[in-house]
């Protein structure tokens, strides 16, 4: 696992270790951010599900603005911390809590929201929902929700905009419904 692009390309990021863990696999964070080219630069980014940060640490790398990383495991953070030091940023706050307590903490709205919990959980869903409902996108910001299969449902407040399929893992785009 390693930084794509920007100020730490090439940087080797540190990560976990065992058969349960499951990062974004560089070929899929690369076309991620293929897509999300324009929209990373001046950026607020929340990485809810944030593992060892490599989502939330590349939009630091190209630029963002802001990152609040969080999770529940303190094996991730751990990890995600250990990343971190390597940086010489200072413009991200981590967390250590479950999604939705971070949801219903968080005052701001982000530009860019990184969901990518565990594939047989659903709380990628619940938190979109969470999402929509409170606000936090904000009007021209990308929720990106990684899982294992395509999306389905409706999200209050929020449109799915487009879904991409690498090999088994599937990101769909989500933007503030006009008008909401």
């Amino acid at each position: 696992m390693r930084v794509i692009s920007g100020k730490y390309r090439g940087m080797v990021l540190a990560e976990f270790k065992g058969k349960d863990i499951r990062p974004t696999a560089d070929r899929v964070k690369e076309s991620l951010f293929n897509i999300l080219f324009s929209e990373v630069g001046g950026a607020r980014v929340l990485d809810l599900f944030c593992g060892s940060g490599s989502l939330g640490i590349e939009c630091l790398s190209r630029g963002a603005s802001f990152v609040h990383f969080n999770d529940i495991s303190s094996a991730s953070i751990a990890v995600l911390k250990k990343n971190l030091a390597r940086l010489n940023e200072n413009n991200f706050t981590v967390t250590v809590s479950d999604w939705r307590d971070c949801l219903l903490g968080l005052r701001c709205q982000f530009d860019i929201i990184f969901i990518d919990p565990p594939y047989a959980d659903e709380s990628g869903f619940k938190a979109l929902e969470m999402i929509g409902k409170r606000r936090l996108l904000a009007g021209q910001g990308v929720a990106v929700y990684e899982r294992d299969r395509a999306f389905s449902g409706v999200v209050e407040g929020l449109e799915l905009f487009d879904e991409r399929r690498y090999g088994k893992t599937y990101l769909s785009f989500f933007k503030t419904i006009s008008g909401n």
